[in-house]
């Protein structure tokens, strides 16, 4: 599975984690890869267990109960400059990079697997935080080999 540039969206802001899990979420829902009641199931997966795996990003996905609500496996990629907070005022989890994922089956565990190699560094994080273009960004996580 290759990154879909189409779902990579550059510069965006959140006020809260709520906005941007929900954001992914209408971006998979417009791209057509689940049906709406894909988004509130994403919400609740936060809920259960934060979807911030730090390093500064997080990966939004919907509960197990609602894989039957993805249509085709998609993988959108948001950058937030200025980054939100996945924690709270005593924990600050900041992300500045998101992945929302829709996973048919297992087709999406390989990307999984290149953002997490990609991700362990830091340095790397940054690159896709600071990154100008879809082109830039789909570039840096397909140089990885996994």
């Amino acid at each position: 599975m290759d990154i879909q540039k189409n779902l990579i969206q550059l510069g965006q802001a959140f006020a809260t984690k709520e906005d941007a899990i929900t954001f992914c979420g209408e971006q998979l829902l417009a791209g057509g890869y689940v049906t709406a009641d894909y988004l509130p199931a994403m919400l609740e997966r936060n809920q259960e267990l934060s979807v911030y795996m730090g390093n500064f990003i997080a990966i939004p996905h919907g509960t197990d109960a609602a894989k039957k609500e993805v249509l085709k496996t998609g993988i959108t990629i948001v950058q937030v400059p200025r980054g939100v907070n996945f924690g709270d005022d005593g924990d600050p989890k900041i992300a500045t990079v998101l992945f929302g994922i829709a996973g048919v089956g297992n087709e999406h565990l390989a990307l999984i697997q290149k953002i997490s190699i990609f991700c362990a560094d830091v340095d790397n994080v940054v690159k896709l935080a600071d990154a100008q273009t879809a082109d830039e960004i789909a570039d840096l996580l397909n140089s990885v080999e996994v």
